[in-house]
């Protein structure tokens, strides 16, 4: 199991920067194979990718036989993933890390991978209020191939480079790059480019033990959740364990960087009149002010819920909440101390 940064990890002695070239567990392909058949043979040693014969006649069962089938397999996979949540942690502060100096937070998949990275980074500026471009989703094939598959996308490393120069990545950019098999080329391709060229951080989550995603990676995830209840069909446990650790990485990391106070969302973007009503929800909640308070102090601060916050708590006018606040990198609690102290 990978842990750690690269070098850390066994490699092969003829591996570039001491790194396993081998995409699969570990099995070259045999001398002369087919190009499928090399394909084949990696596949066939890939957890994700093994048969169970004791689900072989699921189709003969009853659709509530199925389902419960299905319920206990997904049960299985938080148990996975907390098997490396110290690695995940790692990962989380290291990320944090950059994102505070200015760094992207930036997603790297192909088909189910690339869409759960998308729709994570889609959701984080209403929920976060992060700024376009902070947290970013590339998907193997481009925009078009979160809808429709992008036959051989996957297998495109030279793009994948590509599509990162494209953002003009840095040193405190964040690359993770998502594949259950942890063998995709477009992923891993990514991992490498990122780590060895733009100079940036880079994380892999996999679903299969010592995959060349993880190796490639400065801080590599391996959520082994087992054969999936449809052989090969990865959008099902993997697909899942993926989310569970995406939810973690950007919602940890946006705690880190001060987004929210507790458990509460003060950076909320009100976008809409659902979003609005949460707003003044979540000023009650933090302040226990009545409703005429609220609308003052969210009239005060131009509705941004942190600032209203310190308005209300620190008693202090909306040019003094927002100068408190980025001299407070954003973090509320520290601004709020400032403000006790005055």
């Amino acid at each position: 199991m990978t842990t750690t940064g690269p070098t850390d990890r066994a490699a092969h002695p003829d591996a570039p920067h001491g790194r396993n070239p081998i995409p699969s567990g570990g099995r070259a392909p045999a001398p002369g194979a087919a190009p499928y058949e090399e394909l084949r043979a990696e596949l066939a040693h890939l957890t994700t990718e093994q048969f169970r014969p004791e689900l072989a006649e699921i189709d003969r069962m009853t659709t509530e036989e199925i389902a419960r089938t299905m319920n206990g397999e997904d049960a299985t996979v938080p148990a996975a993933v907390a098997r490396e949540l110290p690695r995940i942690a790692a990962a989380i502060d290291a990320a944090a890390a950059r994102m505070a100096r200015g760094g992207r937070l930036v997603y790297v998949g192909a088909g189910t991978a690339g869409r759960l990275g998308i729709l994570d980074a889609s959701e984080c500026p209403p929920t976060f209020n992060t700024a376009p471009g902070e947290v970013v989703g590339l998907i193997a094939g481009g925009p078009s191939a979160i809808i429709t598959a992008v036959e051989g996308a996957e297998d495109d490393t030279e793009q994948a480079a590509a599509d990162l120069d494209a953002l003009g990545l840095g040193p405190d950019d964040v690359v993770v790059g998502i594949s259950a098999s942890g063998r995709t080329p477009y992923a891993v391709g990514a991992v490498r480019h990122a780590r060895t060229v733009r100079g940036a951080l880079t994380i892999g989550l996999s679903c299969n033990a010592d995959s060349p995603l993880a190796a490639e990676a400065d801080h590599g995830i391996e959520v082994v959740v087992g054969p999936e209840l449809i052989t090969g069909s990865t959008r099902l446990k993997a697909g899942t364990a993926q989310k569970l650790v995406l939810n973690m990485l950007s919602t940890i990391s946006m705690i880190r960087l001060g987004k929210t106070y507790g458990n509460l969302m003060v950076d909320v973007r009100a976008s809409n009149e659902k979003l609005r009503a949460r707003s003044r929800h979540i000023v009650a909640l933090a302040t226990g002010a009545d409703d005429t308070e609220i609308e003052a102090a969210l009239a005060a601060t131009g509705g941004e819920v942190k600032n209203a916050i310190l308005v209300l708590l620190g008693h202090v006018d909306g040019p003094e909440s927002a100068r408190l606040l980025q001299a407070h990198g954003g973090h509320l609690r520290g601004a709020l101390g400032e403000a006790g102290k005055g």
